[in-house]
């Protein structure tokens, strides 16, 4: 499966941006779709995951502010990120697995080039 997301950008704190994630393959529909982030000097962290049937699942540090969702149809994964904070600046991947939403990283074969969002004032 291969992953195109769409460009991040700047945007103020408490400014909302939308990334989209398009897949090219035959296992959109069953895989698990997810997105991370990885911010200069940290770890590479699950910011949320949906699956085939639609459930979710979001890290702590963002529930209440982003929603995923995906398009079976189009094909592509969506993260609408509200309420956006300066700690939300990071590189963020979109990728998938045949796997749960609360499976590792390990799980996730394919992934995204990255993209860069920034909140700063």
């Amino acid at each position: 499966v291969q992953l195109q997301a769409s460009r991040g950008g700047l945007v103020r704190p408490g400014g909302s941006l939308t990334l989209s994630c398009a897949a090219q393959g035959t296992f959109f529909s069953v895989n698990t779709m997810a997105w991370y982030r990885q911010a200069p000097g940290k770890q590479r962290e699950l910011v949320a995951s949906i699956s085939s049937g639609g459930s979710t699942n979001y890290s702590v540090s963002v529930e209440g502010r982003f929603t995923i969702s995906r398009d079976k149809d189009k094909n592509t994964v969506y993260l609408q990120m509200d309420m956006l904070k300066p700690e939300d600046t990071a590189v963020y991947y979109c990728a998938t697995g045949h796997c749960t939403v609360g499976a590792s990283t390990a799980w996730y074969k394919s992934w995204g080039q990255g993209t860069q969002v920034t909140v700063s004032s």
